[in-house]
């Protein structure tokens, strides 16, 4: 976890106490005076409950380490005959670096475990039995094609259509220098719906396609070298990106195997670049958080009580709200973020929204000011009984400014936003679309993206800890790690529409996971499973002649036309797909991939399909809003 900023009494460093014209020393100003402001508010902020965390010792890290990565089967007293499919479908599809990752684990936890005279639960030879003499540069291998069919579930007809050719293939969003990444797309994208990636002429991103995990072939860096996603970067490509999924269209399912794998990937990927992360063995205080109100409740809760009134609301109303105030009257505003407002007055709209937060009347949102709105915004984010960005990932993300190489710095952040939960990952978009806003008038506001991050970082990643008396070695080191934090929160706003990504890689895991699992849980053999696809495949021809390779069938339970069957060429998109089922007062149509070997996810409107088909031949196609 980041280090405390100094309190209200310190001072910073003293190479920073002359006044110069040096913007970065005008932006560390702005820091310490957003952590003097924070440290005034607790002054009139009444005495809170806290509870005290207890240290974990190393099996207890451990074990949490492998529950994270939902290997929790490793640790308890199952046999291995009886481990739980997912995680044994998650082991069969990690790579050689990977599995070497969760055998160190499991060996650490197994001699501590030794250490303390417990005996260990498995051992490690008996879960990982694949060869090692491959491992080590293995990836992720093909998906099958001919996994077993599962019955259709849909009502058939049969029609078939005409592909539109007439379609431009849109480019994924790119590393762009910082000004015009500021001033590119600033519109908030629906929660409902995939945000449009943002078109550029730029350097790609093209690491996102690699088959292969980032942490494979990175070691260059541990000599000090130049790994190909570095030069990849550093080299003008302007071809266009095929589309990619965000983390919004996958299912809950998914998005759980994907922070299974995320987890694993994180801590291989880091050690590979030569940096190690540390887990926090201090004693942290933190708020015990609240059953009711607005601050100081879990983001679980507020959307818990909001979707009683709005059922597909993503981010709590109180902080959708305030964003809403501050881009409606704060946008063009000097110094907003940056500028305090009155305490007294922020102290009594914090009792109010919290009386008011469960009574029909509701709280008069006329009466906020924007000064007071921002004061509000950021009060929410520190008082979040876990913060945005969780107490299990802080410490890793102070680890992320060890990478020497950017582009490493923002797979890393990508990894961390993947492993976010679902309320605090929408939460956080919610915040750093809003921020690139704010950059983006930074010529009417005088905010620019450095001075954003500085004010931004102290209410994400300080800590509780308020020591008075610092040395200058003490004072040093805030400084440089409140520079850091400032980083980070520029990097995710400057390159936000990329945390939300999945990369390809990850995605392929995922679907090896997905058929692992299923053939695991059908427990069929080999040849079973070919009597079985060659019964459905002769059922299927008797009932749908036309239905041949690169013939799929659509369904539309809600719609007038049940299905319709669409041959697939290498043009074919899924905006194609859904015009056929579009009215005019409809909401918008969206195309689905369900079942085969992802549980559930929602197609961009220009991914081709026929790409699809190859990587999931047995899926379903289903339109839905």
């Amino acid at each position: 976890m980041l280090s405390s900023p100094p309190t209200a009494s310190s001072s910073p460093p003293p190479s920073h106490q002359t006044v110069t014209s040096d913007p970065r020393h005008i932006a560390m100003e702005t820091y310490w005076r957003e952590v003097q402001s924070i440290e005034e508010e607790k002054e009139w902020e009444e005495e809170e409950e806290e509870e005290e965390r207890k240290s974990m010792d190393e099996v207890e890290l451990e074990e949490a380490w492998l529950t994270e990565a939902g290997l929790s089967s490793l640790v308890t007293g199952s046999s291995s005959e009886e481990t739980p499919l997912p995680a044994e479908a998650l082991l069969s599809t990690l790579t050689g670096q990977q599995v070497a990752t969760v055998r160190r684990r499991l060996d650490n936890y197994n001699e501590t475990l030794k250490k303390k005279n417990r005996q260990p639960i498995k051992d490690v030879r008996d879960i990982f039995t694949m060869p090692d003499d491959d491992s080590a540069d293995r990836c992720p291998a093909p998906l099958s094609h001919h996994a077993e069919s599962p019955p259709s579930r849909y009502h058939t007809t049969t029609k078939t259509i005409r592909r539109n050719t007439a379609t431009a293939r849109p480019t994924l969003h790119s590393f762009l220098p910082e000004h015009t990444q500021m001033h590119s797309d600033t519109h908030n994208p629906s929660p409902l719906h995939t945000p449009s990636l943002p078109v550029s002429q730029g350097r790609r991103a093209d690491w996102l396609l690699r088959d292969c995990p980032y942490s494979e072939g990175v070691a260059e860096h541990k000599q000090g070298g130049t790994c190909l996603d570095c030069l990849r970067f550093h080299g003008d490509d302007s071809s266009d990106l095929p589309d990619l999924t965000w983390a919004d269209d996958l299912s809950s399912g998914d998005l759980t195997q994907l922070g299974f794998i995320s987890h694993i990937e994180l801590s291989t990927f880091l050690p590979a670049l030569g940096v190690q992360t540390k887990c926090t063995r201090t004693r942290l205080r933190y708020r015990r958080s609240r059953d009711s109100g607005v601050f100081g409740v879990p983001l679980n809760t507020l959307l818990e009580n909001d979707r009683k009134k709005f059922p597909e609301v993503k981010v709590p109303v109180v902080f959708q709200k305030l964003l809403c105030i501050l881009e409606q009257s704060g946008l063009q505003t000097e110094g907003i973020l940056r500028v305090p407002g009155s305490a007294a007055r922020l102290k009594f709209l914090r009792r109010e929204l919290d009386r008011c937060s469960g009574s029909p009347g509701g709280f008069d949102w006329s009466a906020v000011r924007q000064v007071d709105a921002a004061g509000l915004l950021k009060l929410f984010i520190r008082e979040l009984p876990t913060p945005l960005l969780t107490h299990t990932h802080l410490s890793t993300y102070h680890a992320v400014l060890g990478v020497s190489s950017l582009v490493h710095q923002v797979q890393a952040l990508q990894l961390l936003s993947l492993l976010l939960t679902e309320s605090h990952r929408d939460t956080l978009r919610a915040l750093l679309v809003f921020l690139r806003k704010v950059v983006s008038h930074q010529d009417q506001n005088r905010m620019s993206l450095w001075n954003v991050s500085m004010v931004v970082a102290p209410n994400l990643f300080a800590c509780r800890h308020r020591g008075n008396k610092h040395s200058i070695a003490k004072q040093r080191e805030e400084m440089e790690e409140a520079v850091g934090g400032a980083h980070l929160v520029r990097l995710m706003i400057t390159h936000q529409d990329l945390l939300w990504t999945v990369p390809t890689f990850l995605l392929s895991q995922v679907r090896q996971m997905n058929q692992a699992s299923n053939q695991k849980q059908r427990g069929l053999t080999k040849t079973t499973r070919r009597l079985l696809r060659r019964k459905n495949d002769k059922n299927d021809r008797n009932q749908i002649t036309e239905l041949c390779e690169g013939v799929i069938r659509v369904h539309a339970p809600l719609h007038t036309k049940v299905s319709m069957a669409i041959r697939l060429d290498g043009q074919t998109r899924a905006k194609d797909v859904t015009a056929h089922f579009e009215c005019g007062n409809s909401p918008v149509q969206h195309l689905y991939e369900v079942g085969g070997n992802i549980c559930e996810r929602r197609l961009h409107p220009d991914c081709v399909l026929l790409d699809v088909y190859r990587v999931n031949p047995d899926c379903d196609w289903l339109i839905k809003p």
